[in-house]
C-alpha cells in the first residue's frame, strides 16, 4: 500500500527530527553497523573457504597414507563448505536492515517507506489499484450522503 504525499512528507519530517535529536540511534536504525558486520562475516567466510580449498590441495599433493589423506580431504571439504555457507548467509540474511535509500528529493532515508525492499512494479488492472478504487467508492458514497 502506497503512502500519500502528506504521509510521506510527515515521515520524512519525523526521520529528520530523529536524526537531529539522536544521531547515534538514527545511525543504528540505518543499519550501518550491521552492514559492516555482515561485510566482515562475508570476508571471513571467503577466507575460511580459501583455507578449505588449501586443505584439499594439501591432501591431494602431499604423499600421505590413505587414511590421513582422506581425513585431511574431508576436513578441507567441511571447512570449505562452512566458509561458503558463512559468506553466502551473511550476504543475504533476511533480518538484515536495509541500507539508506536515496529519494527523488536527493535525501537519504531509512527505507521505511519502501519497507526496506526494492519496490516492485504494481500490477495494473483496468480499474487501477485496489486501494484507489476503494477510496474512490468511499468518496462517492460520502458525496451522495450515504
Amino acid at each position: 500500500m502506497e503512502l500519500s504525499e502528506e504521509e510521506l512528507r510527515m515521515l520524512e519530517q519525523m526521520e529528520r527530527a530523529l536524526v537531529e535529536e539522536d544521531p547515534k540511534l538514527a545511525s543504528t536504525l540505518r543499519g550501518t553497523s550491521f552492514q559492516r558486520a555482515a561485510r566482515r562475516r562475508m570476508i571471513l567466510g571467503g577466507a575460511v573457504l580459501l583455507v578449505g580449498i588449501g586443505l584439499l590441495i594439501v591432501a591431494v599433493l602431499l604423499d600421505l597414507n590413505a587414511v590421513l589423506q582422506t581425513v585431511v580431504g574431508v576436513l578441507g571439504f567441511v571447512v570449505m563448505l562452512g566458509g561458503a555457507i558463512l559468506a553466502l548467509t551473511s550476504a543475504r540474511s533476511p533480518g538484515h536492515p536495509a541500507a539508506p535509500t536515496v529519494r527523488a528529493s536527493g535525501r537519504t532515508g531509512f527505507g521505511v517507506v519502501d519497507g526496506g525492499r526494492p519496490s516492485r512494479p504494481a500490477r495494473q488492472r483496468s480499474g487501477g489499484p485496489f486501494m484507489e478504487r476503494m477510496e474512490e467508492r468511499w468518496r462517492r458514497r460520502r458525496e451522495r450522503g450515504l
